[in-house]
């Protein structure tokens, strides 16, 4: 299958999308939009976005600021992040569909859940931020992003963070492909953290009605990610202990049968 690649413009320039559509399209067929985490791209569903782009409409758009989308010109919200991505809702006309949202993408998938409840079908959000204001704080407190240094030392800094926080069964090459979307963010890397980092989430979560599969992988919200079972009021959390960050990609099957089964219901 053929994963396109196109703009629309919204609120901050251009947004960048990739998309996956069925050969015969049905009526009957949800759309799935894909939210990225930071500092990523839309790049971590490529594989996915193949295996439901066979039956379904898929889009995995770029965060502003993050893959080939432009950037805001100051520090952008969860909430400006959900604009923009209404922006590309209403420029394809769905009147329905489902979401995926993994870490930073699971907070706009929540903030675009609330706005739009009767557009917005079902949800599947891996990787639950559900922070305490001493992990808010000390988040702000670490040294990330490594300031650049002339001797490119920051770098290889980087590089032995994205090494440390690789899944079971990535690999270099898959590794590096996240580690140069991180690079290329440049000073708007952070920016998705720091959204994530002020937004509501355990306010807003409560507040969704439609029906929620959340799932929490061994990486860096392992013992954070199950707070969110209680805020959850329509669906179910499961830990996935063999999994962590680039599942997408190693854990296809996987990840692909398990969200169909949720969303196909």
């Amino acid at each position: 299958m053929t994963i396109r690649r196109s703009y629309i413009d919204c609120k901050y320039g251009q947004l960048h999308v990739r998309s996956a559509l069925p050969e015969i399209a049905s009526e009957t067929a949800i759309p799935l939009i894909c939210f990225h985490q930071s500092p990523q791209s839309g790049k971590i569903f490529t594989e996915i976005l193949d295996s439901f782009g066979q039956t379904r409409p898929v889009f995995a758009p770029d965060t502003p600021g993050f893959g080939e989308s432009d950037p805001p010109t100051s520090a952008p919200t969860i909430e400006d992040f959900a604009d923009a991505m209404e922006e590309l809702i209403d420029h394809l006309e769905l009147k329905t569909f489902d979401i995926l949202g993994y870490h930073t993408g699971a907070l706009t998938a929540t903030e675009i859940a609330v706005r739009r409840p009767d557009q917005a079908r079902r949800l599947v959000l891996i990787g639950l931020p559900v922070l305490t204001q001493q992990e808010i704080d000390a988040f702000f407190e670490q040294p990330w992003p490594v300031p650049m240094l002339e001797d490119g030392s920051h770098i290889a800094t980087e590089w032995d963070r994205s090494v440390k926080w690789a899944g079971p069964g990535m690999t270099l090459p898959l590794i590096q492909r996240g580690f140069v979307d991180k690079l290329k963010a440049g000073d708007c890397a952070f920016w998705g953290g720091q959204a994530a980092m002020r937004y509501p989430f355990a306010d807003r979560l409560p507040q969704i009605q439609q029906p929620i599969l959340a799932i929490g992988p061994r990486d860096d919200l392992w013992e954070i990610s199950p707070r969110s079972e209680p805020l959850i009021k329509n669906g179910s959390f499961e830990r996935w202990p063999d999994q962590g960050f680039g599942l997408f990609d190693v854990a296809k099957e996987a990840i692909v049968e398990k969200i169909s089964s949720h969303l196909d219901r």
